[in-house]
């Protein structure tokens, strides 16, 4: 992603995770961010937190291949300009950063734009296990007792790949 940002004539610097992503932000003033959700270390919402706190004028993208309403208010809600699930291409992003631009509501759907989706009932479940999941660490015990399932059960839905939407 980032040589395809070069390739459309921005300057772009990569980082592997939290610390890096801070510590560019800190160095150089940011105008554009694509956080992953996901990363090791703290995740791409305490990314966006940072950088929103360093530099409130940072747009801020959010990618993520778990996509779900709550952590796209989320994401919003803690400075990002636009939400996207994976695969989302270079294009997609820089159209994102454009509509964060706009004043909400000020700019019309036009022929390319899409109506979003809705997920079907078993892709939002599947999402709301892989939160849930998350929040316990992977520990799969722990996260069963939190959505108030057998293990078994648990371990049986993990087995299986979330419907396409």
């Amino acid at each position: 992603m980032t040589r395809a940002f070069e390739e459309r004539g921005y300057e772009s610097q990569q980082a592997d995770g939290y610390e890096g992503a801070i510590a560019i932000a800190e160095r150089e003033s940011t105008e554009y961010a694509v956080v992953d959700l996901r990363m090791p270390g703290k995740s791409g919402l305490e990314v966006v937190r940072a950088l929103h706190r360093i530099d409130p004028a940072t747009k801020i993208v959010v990618l993520t291949g778990y996509g779900s309403i709550a952590t796209a208010l989320e994401a919003v809600r803690l400075g990002a300009t636009h939400y996207l699930t994976k695969p989302a291409d270079v294009d997609e992003v820089i159209a994102a950063f454009d509509r964060g631009d706009a004043p909400a509501g000020e700019k019309p759907l036009t022929a390319d734009d899409q109506a979003p989706e809705t997920p079907s009932l078993a892709r939002v479940e599947w999402e709301h296990i892989q939160r849930v999941l998350t929040d316990c660490g992977g520990n799969i015990t722990k996260a069963a007792e939190r959505l108030g399932i057998h293990r078994r059960s648990l371990q049986r839905k993990l087995a299986k790949f979330p419907m396409p939407r």
